[in-house]
Formats: structure tokens, C-alpha cells, sequence
């Protein structure tokens, strides 16, 4: 009992963090070594958008992540319906600053 108790993660959250950071994109690119995710706010007729936060992970990690959002997509599915994507939600973001469409 008492190793369980020295084994506990203490996780802490500061206010201005807790606010979170509104994103509508993600770049995502990789090395060997690691994944950088970009997270960007797009604002509709706007032809620059600015990275807002930058998280720099292990391959291990990223997968890791992936696995946790895939859960949680599927337990928010199960409880709330599917989430729909509109049929032609693929598009070139560039090409949609230019046009004022993101």
C-alpha cells in the first residue's frame, strides 16, 4: 500500500493553463527522433494564421497519444453519437487562406 502511495503522479494545473489554448489546425511533422505538433488558430479571411503552441514529442509518446484520442473519440461517440465530417472535409489549407474559406 504504501508503494502505491510513493509511486502517485502529483499532476499540477496552473490558472492561466487550465484556460486552455483554442486551435482549428494541426501541423504535424516528424524526425526519427520525434513528432512536433503545431497547433494553430485559423480565423476565416485571414491570410496568416500563428502556431499558438508547439508540443515536441517521443515517437513512443505520439503513439501513445494516438491511442489515448482514438479511446476517448470512441467513448465520446458512444455516449454523445458518431461525430460526422462533412463528405469533402479534406482540402489544401493553403488554398483555402487564399480564398478565405478556413
Amino acid at each position: 500500500m504504501d508503494n502505491e502511495k510513493t509511486n502517485e503522479l502529483k499532476i499540477s494545473l496552473d490558472e492561466a493553463t487550465a484556460q486552455g489554448t483554442y486551435s482549428n489546425l494541426a501541423i504535424i511533422a516528424h524526425s526519427p527522433s520525434e513528432f512536433i505538433i503545431d497547433f494553430v488558430r485559423v480565423m476565416p479571411g485571414t491570410k496568416n494564421a500563428k502556431v499558438h503552441s508547439r508540443i515536441i514529442m517521443t515517437p513512443e509518446h505520439t503513439k501513445r497519444l494516438l491511442r489515448a484520442l482514438e479511446d476517448n473519440v470512441r467513448r465520446y461517440e458512444a455516449q454523445n453519437g458518431e461525430i460526422r465530417l462533412p463528405e469533402q472535409r479534406t482540402f489544401n489549407m493553403m488554398d483555402a487562406l487564399k480564398k478565405g474559406e478556413a
